[in-house]
């Protein structure tokens, strides 16, 4: 059975969930506002660039003068600097509210216990660590992020009954494994990564938009490897007026929507572009496909989840779909009637 503490810290994930694919590079965060046992506030961070969770919550309130006797429960500690808006911390010290439950650290180095430290400092009771494994889960994307120095890497594919991603082709549409709905499930993922991420060979012949069109949110950037700038401009990669990052050896001038950017392709060149997406603030990235670029990440150990739908149909023959270690597995998760297999490190 929950804490009172508990269940209100389990309401500020549940807010926080409301800004899932909008939020980032910011983490997603929840909190309330409790006076005599009673909700009085919520709020969650709805966008990035716009006011914070112990912000909104505060706002929800129409008599300020409770929030001298009341707690605040946030899932994530607030931020102690001057950001894209003003320290959060600092808020709750002017608006005198004394007593602040905090589900976990934030691995942020601007952040990293600065808010609980200005709180203390304060003379505000401060508790961390109520369902801190949770607030962490929430956040996973982020804490990797800002720790490992690299996106958070989701892989994803679809294979037939027998161990198949596709038929052998040159030219051609691909065989459609996926349903209607599970479709709808890949857009969903795509609108809550950063980035996402094809190979030349899917790229040339699959001509993917790799676009949010089944499911409301962001389009990702469009991320493709072409080594030898060999992929046509009338792809759909390259219209849209939707931010692309292209991956090559040589030099070449993008425009406004497609930046080129050189690798040493005499190296391993996954490390070098989880460097540069780093750099650009790439928090999360979905890769696609196809099986060579799969097979890639998964032989450098370079992923942190992948989604594999399992298709009743049989193709006896064609791409082999990636081996992935079957140990890996946390689940199998049924959605319409088909089973998708989701694997974690």
């Amino acid at each position: 059975m929950m804490t009172e503490e508990e269940k209100y810290i389990s309401r500020c994930i549940q807010l926080a969930r409301n800004g899932e694919g909008h939020v980032a590079p910011n983490p997603m965060v929840g909190a309330v506002i409790v006076y005599k046992g009673r909700i009085i506030g919520e709020g969650y961070h709805a966008r990035y660039g716009e006011a914070h969770a112990e912000v909104n919550a505060i706002r929800s309130i129409k008599d300020k003068s409770l929030l001298k006797d009341s707690t605040i429960y946030v899932s994530l500690e607030p931020c102690a600097h001057y950001g894209k808006t003003p320290p959060c911390a600092k808020l709750i010290i002017e608006k005198q509210i004394p007593r602040v439950v905090i589900g976990c650290q934030d691995p942020f180095s601007k952040v990293a216990g600065r808010g609980i430290q200005m709180l203390r400092e304060a003379g505000v009771e401060v508790k961390v660590g109520v369902m801190e494994q949770a607030c962490k889960d929430l956040i996973k994307k982020f804490i990797l992020f800002n720790t490992k120095k690299r996106p958070y890497i989701t892989l994803k594919w679809a294979e037939s009954a027998d161990g198949y991603l596709d038929i052998n082709r040159t030219d051609g549409k691909p065989v459609i494994l996926s349903t209607a709905l599970t479709t709808m499930l890949v857009h969903k993922k795509r609108a809550e990564a950063d980035g996402i991420i094809v190979g030349t060979r899917t790229a040339l012949l699959d001509n993917p938009s790799l676009t949010v069109r089944n499911w409301y949110g962001k389009n990702p950037t469009r991320i493709v490897i072409d080594k030898d700038l060999s992929l046509p401009s009338s792809l759909h990669l390259f219209q849209d007026n939707i931010p692309t990052l292209c991956f090559t050896q040589k030099e070449a001038s993008g425009n406004n929507d497609v930046e080129y950017i050189q690798l040493d392709f005499q190296s391993d060149i996954l490390p070098q572009m989880m460097t540069i997406l780093y750099k650009k603030d790439i928090q999360s990235i979905l890769i696609e496909g196809g099986s060579i670029l799969l097979e890639s990440f998964i032989k450098d150990n370079l992923w942190d989840e992948a989604y594999v739908e399992k298709s009743a149909v049989c193709l006896q023959d064609g791409v082999k779909a990636p081996y992935i270690d079957r140990k890996s597995i946390c689940e199998n998760e049924r959605h319409f009637g088909v089973t998708i297999c989701h694997y974690c490190q």
